[in-house]
C-alpha cells in the first residue's frame, strides 16, 4: 500500500495511470478486510491509521534534487511550481475517484464499494500533500527531523494543524509514534476531508468535476498558508555557519 501511495504522489502521472493507481489501493484496502466503512468512525479510524503507516513512505526530494529537477527558478517560483503541480495532482485524484464514481453509478450493486473509494482517495490526497509540505520546507531550508519516522510524524503534525514544522521547538517530531493530541487532530481532519470528497459520489461525471476542483483549491489554500508560516520560521532560525 505504502508503494502505490508513493506512486500517487509523483508529478504528472497520465490520467489512465492515476486511475488504475487508484484502483489498487482501493483493492489493496478490500484485502486487508474493511467491510464497515460505512460507519464514519470506523472510515476516519482506518484513514488515520493508513496515513500514519504511508507517511514514511512518502518520497520528499532535498533541495539539490528539486534544483535538478526545476532548473532555473529562484526560490519562489520553485514553491509555486511545487504547489501548482500538486493541486494538479490532487485534482486528478478527484477525476480518477470521480470517474471510477461514475461506473459505480451505473452498476448499483458495485456502490458497495463506494466508501473504501472515498477513503482511499482521501488517502493519496493527503498522501500527495504531505509531499508538498516537506518538498517546501526544502525550498524554505526549514529543516524536518530526521529519520524516517520522526519525520513522518512532524509532517502528518504539519499536515493536520496547516502549520510549518518549528525545528527550535524541543521534542518535535521525536516521538515515531503519534500522541493523543496528534492522532485527534489528524482524525478531525481526515473527517473534514472525507466529508468533501463525498462530491466523489456525483452521478456520472460530474463528480469529478466537482471533487477535481475542490482538490485543487483545497491544495492551493494548504500551500500557501504553509509557505507563510515557512517564511516567518525562516526568518526566526539562527543563519547558517558559512
Amino acid at each position: 500500500m505504502g508503494a502505490t501511495v508513493a506512486a500517487l504522489t509523483a508529478d504528472d502521472i497520465p490520467p489512465a495511470r492515476r486511475r488504475q493507481l487508484l484502483t489498487r489501493l482501493v483493492g489493496q484496502a478490500r484485502a486487508r478486510g474493511i467491510t464497515d466503512l460505512f460507519k464514519p468512525r470506523a472510515a476516519v479510524r482506518w484513514m488515520t491509521d493508513t496515513v500514519a503507516e504511508v507517511a514514511p513512505h512518502v518520497p520528499i526530494r532535498d533541495l539539490a534534487t528539486l534544483r535538478r529537477h526545476f532548473p532555473g527558478l529562484d526560490d519562489d517560483a520553485l514553491a509555486d511550481r511545487l504547489v501548482r503541480n500538486a493541486s494538479r495532482a490532487t485534482a486528478g485524484v478527484g477525476a480518477a475517484g470521480g470517474g471510477v464514481a461514475a461506473v459505480e453509478w451505473a452498476v448499483t450493486p458495485t456502490l458497495l464499494s463506494a466508501p473504501v473509494l472515498l477513503a482511499a482517495e482521501t488517502v493519496a490526497v493527503v498522501a500527495i500533500e504531505l509531499k508538498l509540505i516537506g518538498e517546501l520546507h526544502e525550498v524554505h531550508r526549514v529543516p524536518l527531523p530526521a529519520g524516517g519516522a520522526g519525520r513522518a510524524v512532524a509532517l502528518v503534525q504539519s499536515w493536520a494543524t496547516q502549520r510549518g514544522v518549528n525545528p527550535m521547538m524541543p521534542g518535535v517530531g521525536v516521538s515515531a509514534v503519534l500522541g493523543t493530541a496528534a492522532r485527534r487532530e489528524l482524525r478531525d481532519s481526515l473527517m473534514r476531508r472525507f466529508g468533501r470528497n463525498l462530491t466523489t459520489l456525483g452521478p456520472f461525471l460530474t463528480g469529478a468535476a466537482v471533487a477535481g476542483y475542490l482538490n485543487r483549491r483545497a491544495t492551493r489554500a494548504l500551500g500557501e498558508q504553509l509557505r507563510k508560516d515557512l517564511r516567518r520560521t525562516a526568518r526566526a532560525l539562527p543563519e547558517a555557519p558559512s
